[in-house]
């Protein structure tokens, strides 16, 4: 079977650097090997089409740890 490999770090957090509000969308990018802007494009697409994207940002800027590594 294929084992999915990724150099991105096992936990999802906050980076301290390539981040344009709080660093969100790029964390998650990170995690999964996305592009950040996709995932960017993404959620202010759901916002602004009346979803769930601005909520879901703000409740993951809480519940996501900034990265500790600098």
């Amino acid at each position: 079977m294929h084992e999915m490999t990724t150099t991105s770090s096992s936990r999802l957090t906050r980076p301290l650097n390539d981040r344009v509000f709080f660093g969100v969308c790029s964390g998650i990018a990170r995690r999964y090997g996305w592009d950040p802007v996709l995932v960017r494009a993404a959620f202010l697409l759901t916002a602004l089409l009346g979803g769930p994207g601005l909520l879901a940002y703000l409740v993951l800027f809480f519940v996501m740890p900034q990265d500790s590594a600098a």
